[in-house]
């Protein structure tokens, strides 16, 4: 008999989303379960999902290594900042969001109340590599890369023409040197709250043109989503980078 939780949540559906049929459904839930359910729900029979998390992060790593090495004659430094855009807890997060998986999490209540905020994308991003996990274990790597290109590795020609396998505050830089001849600067507009917790505004400027502000936990976290702001405000892309594709008869090494 399924736990009563496992019927409240439709995970057939799930599963035709990912277009990945489980032999053992029980891996698919444990992927999705957080370990703040565990604290309020004691008889769940399936542990939280940081094991399965482990394990998935490994195996996408090694799915996109293996598809920029066989695709791609890049050099390496290249190839490392393309994979870890294709990787990182943002890229992860929107593959989660576009395959729903947020109504499928098991979260506490205060967890699940606490929606629209950093600490949920990283959530997300988590369960995301944790579902990667449950899929290799039970279907193996052949399925698993499956699953891999078709959410992640697609995205790639996203990453590449929109210069994000750069840093914002790097890539705003250089289109706005490029563009306007102006090297940005930052200011810190707000800085509010006690050492241990403090919450800052920062704007990000071209000459006295005040373009955007961001807001985080440290002066950095702030200039970044300040630069990303700025990015989507300008409409600027990345900088150009040159596309080598292997071709048939290419040397592997």
């Amino acid at each position: 008999m399924p736990h009563p939780a496992y019927t409240e949540k439709n995970f057939a559906a799930l599963e035709d989303k990912i277009g990945v049929k489980f032999v053992n459904s029980d891996l698919l839930v444990q992927a999705l379960v957080h370990r703040s359910y565990l604290n309020e729900n004691r008889d769940f029979p399936l542990a939280h999902n940081e094991r399965l998390e482990f394990l998935g992060d490994a195996v996408l790593e090694l799915v996109v290594t293996e598809y920029l090495f066989e695709n791609y004659l890049n050099p390496e430094g290249e190839l490392t900042n393309w994979r870890a855009a294709l990787v990182n807890a943002n890229t992860c997060a929107a593959v989660a969001q576009e395959i729903d998986l947020e109504p499928y999490l098991f979260l506490s209540h205060g967890e699940a109340k606490d929606v629209n905020t950093k600490a949920r994308g990283y959530i997300l991003a988590n369960a995301l590599e944790a579902v990667i996990g449950s899929v290799y274990l039970d279907r193996g790597m052949d399925i698993a890369k499956q699953f891999i290109t078709r959410w992640v590795i697609t995205r790639l020609p996203t990453v590449l023409e929109l210069g994000l396998w750069m840093d914002p505050k790097s890539r705003f830089q250089e289109a706005a040197q490029e563009i306007v001849g102006v090297t940005p600067t930052y200011k810190v507009l707000k800085e509010e709250g006690p050492d241990h917790e403090k919450h800052f505004i920062v704007g990000i400027y071209l000459g006295k043109e005040k373009v955007a502000e961001g807001e985080g936990m440290s002066k950095q976290e702030a200039q970044t989503e300040a630069a990303e702001k700025g990015l989507r405000m300008k409409g600027w892309k990345g900088p150009k980078v040159a596309i080598i594709e292997r071709r048939a008869g290419d040397p592997i090494g």
